[in-house]
């Protein structure tokens, strides 16, 4: 039996990716607008959460780019 996610669901991962993405930039953005838009006026603690923050937007950036290659390959 073929386990190969299909079209609908490929493409539900891919919108799932797509708005963690969104929701890690925003949270990054609120971040850096709170200091000032600058990480160097961030705390160690503070710098820490974005820096992991952007690690995971990162990471989903990735993710998306290979489920979108995928659909368009389709």
């Amino acid at each position: 039996m073929d386990e190969t996610p299909g079209p609908a669901a490929k493409v539900h991962a891919y919108e799932q990716t797509v708005l963690e993405y969104e929701k890690l930039d925003k949270q990054i953005d609120q971040l850096l607008s709170s200091r000032g838009g600058r990480p160097e006026n961030m705390t160690d603690q503070e710098f820490a959460h974005y820096r992991e923050l952007a690690d995971l937007r990162d990471l989903a950036y990735n993710r998306m780019k290979t489920l979108e290659r995928g659909l368009l390959d389709e």
